[in-house]
This record gives C-alpha cells, structure tokens and sequence, in this order.
C-alpha cells in the first residue's frame, strides 16, 4: 500500500517577531513505526499533539496488531487523523468496539423516530433532518447544538466516562468551512505556573450536560425539560487526572459547572480562567475535513474538542461519532463519600 499524505499538516502559532501576525509552524517529516507512517500535525515545543495515519487497511476488520499499534499511537498524540477511510455505518461501529469493551448508546434526543442514522451505537452529530434538510435555526436542535461550539470533552457528564470518540464525515464536507478544533490538554498543564498547579490538584468537579448547554443557548436551556434532566444528570470527576501516558492533564469541558467546597460563582470563575488558558493559540490544532470517508479519533482523557457554529449560510455536513466507554482506574469518576466529603451534598436553590 502506497504512502501518501493529502495534506501537509502546520499549526497555527503566534509569530516570535512579536508582531501579531500568524505563522505556520509544522512537523518536518513522517514518521515509520511499525505498519504505520504518521506525520505530527502540531508541535508545542516538547511534544506533538496530533497526528495524520497511513498504513490502515480499512477494507477488512482491522488486524489486532495494527489495533494495538493505533493505541499506542493515540496515547502518543491525544488525537488520530485517517483521510478516505471509506467506512459504512456497520465498519465504523465494528472498529469501534475494536477499541474497547462498550460502547455508548445513543439517548435519541429528539426521539428514535426522528433518528436519522438508525444506529444506537452512533450519534448523529451533523446538521441533517429526517428529511434531508438542514436543521432549522431556533429550533431546539439547533440550540442544542450551540453546547458544541464550546471546548468541551465528550461525557464528562457521565459518572462513568468515556475514552475515545470516533467522528466520521459522509458526504462531500464543504471545503473552507467544515472544521473541528481540538486543543493539547496535556501541555496546557504542564505549563500552566506552579502556584495554578497547586490550587486545582485535589478538587473535584460537577460535569452538567444542561450547564453547558445554558451557556450555549441561556434562554432556551435556562429550563431543561423533565426527560432531558432524567436522561442526563451530573456526574463528577477529579479536575487533576493523569492521562495514558503518564502525563497529568486538566479533565475539563464546558460542562464544568460547580467545584466541591466552591460556590457556584467562584467555580464558575476558576473553570473560566483555566479554560482560557488552555485554549490559547498555541495549544489548538483546527482540523478540516475533505473528503467523504474523513475520520478523527480522539482520546478525550487528553485533549478537549468543539465543532464550529450553526450559522444561515452552513451547507450539509453529516458527521456520526462513536464512543469508547473506559475502563480504567480513573473512569468512574469519584465516589459517593469522595463527593459528599468535599461539599456535594444538598444544592441550593437554583443551583
């Protein structure tokens, strides 16, 4: 099998002149490791974030080596990029379970028979009605989907987390404007100053689906429906984790809404300030997607991801994920004692 990049890959950086203006700043060469070849996509200046894959024979089931050799490369990168995989609904789920032992189930938002990929294990993520039409601004899909404008990490909401997700593209994407963004979590805390590493190293967070999507969409998710807050309730985690590769990371995403033994201003104060300074230029790689088949892995232990905004002149753009549940030592985020102990207990009112 031939090997051969579509794209050649640069992150965006500030320029060293100091003078505002963006450079591009990319890895010099590929990679060969094993079946695989990779070229990095962004360099932080210790480590890459990131990373294109050739070498996948998307054809047939995956080999069980090429699976562990991904995984090692997941785990190196945070997040895997494959060009024209041409995988079906039914080859993306099986690479999927693949991965890992379950699969998360779709809840149907807006009920199965408005499902329009048909698959329980996939989410449809894209901007697609039943009846092929693009979905309509105000409705409540739409504001549904502004919660994914903002950098967040798939499940955080969940008491048992997820690994990895998979997003694939079907369809012709529009070139120039079909884009996810994804941000390096690992070298965010590493270089985030000693004094900022102390404060956050033992607190735990509430992660709510509805927060974020109050912060998205205030007047229609001022009130979530009574389904919505029984299908979805809060979970909570440790803000401090260490990822795969024995790197700590920040395990944050816009559902981050309260901090144990922290008002719910306070917390909101400290989540803000942590994730602007994640998110600065430096520590994001903007991914576009350019053809049918286009697959994104991410790990979201490591990294946290949004997708861009809804607008009137969006063309159609049909993306499902799926998503590996873990199973590690950190996935079930703390315990019941943990999280009466540091001040989850009773909420007040409007909280």
């Amino acid at each position: 099998m031939s090997q051969m990049f579509t794209t050649k890959y640069h992150n965006t950086c500030p320029a060293p002149s100091g003078t505002g203006v963006l450079q591009l700043r990319g890895a010099p060469s590929t990679i060969k490791d094993g079946d695989l070849t990779t070229i990095p996509v962004l360099y932080t200046g210790v480590e890459y974030f990131g990373a294109e894959v050739m070498g996948v024979d998307w054809s047939r089931p995956v080999l069980e080596s090429v699976v562990e050799q991904l995984i090692s490369q997941s785990n190196k990168y945070a997040f895997l990029i494959f060009r024209k995989t041409g995988l079906d609904n039914e080859r993306h789920i099986a690479f999927s379970q693949q991965l890992g032992e379950k699969l998360e189930i779709n809840p149907f938002f807006y009920g199965r028979e408005n499902d329009r990929v048909g698959e329980p294990f996939l989410w449809d993520v894209g901007n697609i009605e039943l009846d092929g039409s693009l979905v309509k601004e105000n409705s409540r899909r739409w504001h549904h989907s502004l919660g994914n404008t903002l950098w967040h990490t798939d499940s955080s909401y969940h008491q048992i987390r997820s690994k990895y997700s998979i997003l694939l593209f079907h369809g012709t994407p529009s070139r120039g404007g079909s884009w996810t963004h994804f941000v390096d979590m690992r070298q965010a805390y590493a270089d985030l100053p000693q004094a900022k590493k102390d404060q956050p190293e033992d607190l735990v967070v509430e992660h709510d689906l509805w927060h974020s999507h109050k912060l998205g969409s205030p007047k229609v998710y001022h009130a979530p429906t009574a389904s919505e807050l029984a299908v979805k309730p809060p979970a909570y985690h440790r803000l401090v984790q260490t990822g795969p590769d024995g790197r700590k990371v920040l395990y944050l995403a816009a559902h981050a809404k309260r901090i144990g033994g922290k008002g719910l201003e306070e917390s909101q104060r400290l989540v803000r300030e942590l994730n602007e300074y994640c998110t600065q230029v430096k520590y994001v790689f903007s991914f576009e997607w350019l053809d049918s088949g286009d697959m994104v892995w991410w790990d979201n232990r490591q990294s946290m991801h949004r997708a861009n905004p809804y607008t009137n002149e969006m063309t159609a753009r049909d993306v499902r994920r799926s998503t590996i549940i873990d199973n590690g030592p950190l996935a079930f985020g703390v315990s019941e004692e943990e999280k009466i102990a540091v001040g989850f207990g009773k909420k007040k009112v409007g909280e």
